[in-house]
């Protein structure tokens, strides 16, 4: 049998619809007290103040168990487990009652349901009107009050919505019974009385109610319900109540934690997001939920750029005001003065700014729903909603519903495609989607292609919605745009809005780019500075309104300043080439220091985007631009062995060097490229490589860079095996770097004879060209140059103090690669010592670093020291593990 409690009205229990006798006053009160807080547990403290509201007796606690043991019994005889629903827990009491069980619960989910015929039908008279009242009742009472009041009022909304005025009439009255000096319900009932053809019976009431207020209260009517008197007087209708809110939208999907965020109550909310995120079909979505607790009326404003005065106008004429006021203050007041006494719900649609709404806003018990491109956090008291692109599955679900969920299932590679295209935005999705369902021959690979040729042109209502974005955004912004667009879709760092407007700082830009949601914010990198990204959809347009090329060319020469600036707080510049014809545009000195103070964390940071920096230089003609940046991110990609990057950009770079006779870029490119082709082992391609930048460079009578590239015929040379011609060349490069004043560059060559002299067993002059080399380094603090000549010194004096000097020196510049070959020669002279575990232990860690690196040739060489440190040990099964590996690796190397 089931078991109902019921306390809106007297209490009863009843079983199968009988009663259920509970005896004795104390139990009820027990009983009443936990329904009020069903499914929660009361402290025996509240439940003692409860039953003994002067004075509670020593034995209360115990009288409490008894009364509750009594409450048990009582609820126990009724067949069903219901006996077992009150428990006892810590020191108070609950019981267990399922929503249905309990009138109270029943009602509080019907109203939030807008049932509120049904959920005041639950009411029987004033809450546990049969039992003394409580302090502890009233915290729980005092609201339930209010949403009756409430449920009443949106019921009688809803009677005379749907012309039922004799329905409106009868809930009036009983309200007024409760509440008789309510001029607002007095004048709904004058209206209701005369919409309902009742005439003088609203007159008579007026008359009525007026007497009373004179003579109980001293006052007469207010505003509202005179012009209640005012409208019957005249015979007019009653004022119809506007219902303006547009048609919902069929397809909607999604948005369930943004709608449940608007399901009230709120005074006022703000939806935001990008163009085309459905904004607005959300807050119609919202809105038409919320609109039969607004009986009154509900207005909706195309708000559109539009002046507050004009806006205004509008909402005066929509309440019945023929002629509204001169003045936008005089008609704000107006409008808040006719909302005050009939709460209504506004929907502002498109709002430039806070300045547009606040006049709008009526500042009662209204609901009022915004929507702006722009987040408006300007407004007190507001909830924000910030709307994102759909999930997959859901933008996939909108095509689907729009195009055909069968079809869409069959081809769902090309959907994902689609979906991916028009950045899961429902405004692109209903587009795409309306494509297709008016060609249903097409397959869904169709228009995936024509996306791709022709993103916005098959998207044309994204393209009109992103056109409208710019008709209030400032000429430096809409510029911004189109410069961003063309620097591709890596994350930019703030200050290129900076040199893209030629001014130090650009913030005030950036912030209303990112405000209107045109710009996303894609986080704070290692540097500390903030990172913008420019959406694919709002970068296709930006590109098709065309870019600023001043701005373009003006960001690529800040990325030159920039980048040459943090190549020179590198460890190693040694063969580093300059653009002296490539732009630059520096940032303020204290930026400029800031941001490359370390200058590996700038590089890694600013990778990609100076990899995509060198592309647009390349595709706008700045050939100088383009190989000027590619040469100066050479030594960070050297320290860190990023040949993908370096032969990426400077395969760009070389095309456009060749493509504006740049001969001397040309040369630069293929220098940097052929030493790409010797770290890859690619030993004949880096040796034509270095042998063409040679010649060119010879032609342009620049020595140093010709140096360069005989430097690295020497180490193709060398890594060949051919140690005496590899020496031949290096002193021809060392004559070189004398001639030209490089001391760099003769410290390099210096190092470099000496290492092909202990190659070729010489090692008096190896010694003598190392201490040059050395005391060259030391000279001219170049730290770096110092470790490489350690590591040569320690194979020729067979001295580890030298190694590990080298890989301290190596650890505190970061560089890793140059690291791993320091360990390497350590280890080999461990295991010459017998040192077999630190040995070990070192050849595993310059593994890692070769592998993670790419270097195959360093790899191999500590894979087959590996085996053999293991096979001196005795470990045989591991070493030929090790061994067989190395082999696989050097066959794999090219000849």
């Amino acid at each position: 049998m089931t078991v109902t409690f019921h306390v809106l009205g007297p209490l009863e229990v009843r079983s199968a619809g009988q009663p259920v006798r509970i005896s004795g006053r104390k139990p009820r009160l027990l009983l009443a007290t936990l329904l009020l807080h069903a499914n929660h547990v009361v402290g025996a403290d509240d439940l003692v103040e409860v039953l003994w509201p002067e004075r509670a007796p020593r034995s209360a606690l115990a009288n409490l168990r008894t009364y509750a043991s009594s409450l048990r019994s009582d609820l126990a005889g009724t067949g069903e487990e219901a006996g077992s629903r009150l428990r006892g827990e810590g020191s108070g009491y609950a019981i267990d009652v399922p929503g249905g069980a309990l009138d109270l619960l029943a009602f509080e989910e019907l109203a939030g349901q807008a049932r509120y015929a049904d959920a005041l039908a639950l009411w029987r008279g004033a809450p546990l009107a049969d039992l003394p009242g409580s302090p502890l009742w009233d915290r729980r009472l005092e609201p339930l009050h209010g949403l009756r009041l409430r449920a009443a009022e949106e019921l009688i909304g809803q009677r005379l919505g749907s012309g039922d005025h004799a329905g409106a009439v009868s809930e009036l009255r009983g309200l007024l019974g409760e509440h008789p000096y309510r001029e607002d319900l007095w004048s709904r009932l004058l209206l209701a009385l005369h919409g309902g053809g009742r005439r003088a019976e609203a007159l008579r009431t007026y008359a009525s109610v007026r007497a009373r207020l004179v003579d109980e209260l001293g006052v007469e009517p207010g505003t509202e319900l005179r012009r209640a008197y005012e409208t019957i007087l005249a015979d007019e209708p009653a004022p119809a109540a506007p219902h303006q809110l547009p048609p919902d939208v069929p397809d909607f999907i999604g948005r369930e934690a943004e709608l449940a965020a608007l399901a009230g109550p709120f005074p006022l909310a703000t939806i935001s997001g990008p163009p085309g995120v459905g904004k607005s079909a959300l807050a119609v979505r919202a809105a038409l939920a919320l609109r039969t607790r607004f009986p009154a009326g509900q207005l909706y404003l195309d708000l559109d750029g539009r002046e507050p005065g004009d806006l205004l106008a509008e909402a005066l004429r929509a309440l019945g005001v023929e002629s509204p006021p001169p003045t936008v203050r005089e008609r704000s007041a107006l409008l808040r003065s006719l909302l005050a006494g009939r709460p209504m719900l506004l929907l502002l649609d498109d709002a430039l700014d806070a300045a547009q709404v606040r006049p709008l806003l009526p500042g009662n018990d209204s609901s009022v729903i915004v929507t702006s491109r722009r987040r408006i956090t300007e407004l007190p008291g507001a909830l924000h909603v910030d709307l994102a692109e759909l999930p997959q599955e859901e933008a996939l679900l909108l095509l689907g519903r729009i195009a055909g969920a069968d079809r869409v299932a069959r081809e769902r590679a090309d959907a994902l495609a689609i979906v991916d295209a028009c950045a899961r935005l429902p405004l692109a999705l209903r587009s795409a989607g309306s494509r297709l369902a008016g060609r249903p021959g097409w397959s869904l690979a169709v228009l995936r292609q024509r996306l791709q040729d022709d993103r916005l042109g098959e998207l044309k209502e994204v393209r009109a919605c992103l056109e409208r974005s710019y008709r209030h955004l400032p000429a430096e912004a809409a510029r911004t745009l189109g410069t961003l667009g063309l620097l591709g879709a890596p994350a930019q760092p703030g200050w290129v809005v900076g040199a893209a407007l030629d001014r130090p700082r650009a913030d005030d830009v950036t912030d209303l780019l990112v405000d209107v949601n045109l710009l996303e914010v894609a986080g704070t990198d290692l540097v500390g500075q903030p990172r913008y990204r420019l959406p694919d959809l709002i970068r296709r347009h930006a590109l098709e309104r065309g870019p600023d090329p001043q701005g373009v060319a003006r960001v690529l020469a800040a990325w030159t300043a920039t980048t040459e600036h943090a190549m020179a707080r590198l460890p190693t510049t040694v063969f580093s080439l300059t653009a002296a014809g490539a732009p630059r545009w520096r940032l303020p000195e204290q930026t400029l220091d800031r941001l490359t103070a370390d200058p590996l964390t700038w590089f890694e940071t600013e990778h990609e985007a100076l990899a995509g920096a060198v592309s647009v230089a390349a595709e706008a003609g700045l050939a100088a631009s383009a190989w000027g940046l590619a040469a100066a991110m050479v030594p960070y990609l050297d320290l860190h062995c990023h040949l993908d990057t370096w032969q990426r950009t400077h395969d760009v770079a070389l095309a456009a060097a060749r493509a504006a006779g740049d001969t001397y870029g040309e040369a630069a490119m293929l220098r940097g490229l052929a030493q790409v082709a010797l770290y890859r082992d690619r030993y004949e391609e880096a040796a034509e490589g270095f042998t063409r930048a040679r010649g060119l460079f010879r032609e342009l009578g620049d020595l140093r860079a010709e140096a360069t590239s005989v430097c690295g015929l020497g180490a193709v040379s060398q890594f060949s095996g051919r140690h005496a011609r590899s020496l031949d060349q290096f002193k021809q490069a060392l004559a070189m770097f004398l001639a030209a004043g490089d001391q760099h560059g003769e410290a390099f060559t210096r190092q470099a004879i000496g290492r092909a002299c202990i190659k070729a067993g010489d090692l008096a002059q190896a010694s003598e060209s190392l201490g040059q080399a050395m005391r060259l380094a030391q000279d001219l603090g170049d730290a770096h140059r110092e470790g490489c000549v350690c590591l040569q010194m320690g194979t020729l004096h067979r001295a580890m103090s030298f190694h590990r000097h080298a890989l301290e020196i190596f650890e505190s510049l970061g560089d890793r690669h140059c690291g791993a070959y320091a360990l390497q020669s350590l280890a080999g002279l461990q295991v010459d010592r017998g040192e077999l575990a630190p040995a070990s232990a070192g050849l595993e860690r310059s593994l890692l670093v070769f592998r993670e690196l790419g270097d195959r040739s360093g790899e191999a060489s500590a894979t087959q020291l590996l085996g053999e440190l293991h096979r001196s040990a005795g470990r045989t099964g591991l070493a030929l593990g090790y061994l067989e590996h190395a082999s696989l690796l050097r066959r794999e190397l090219p000849a």
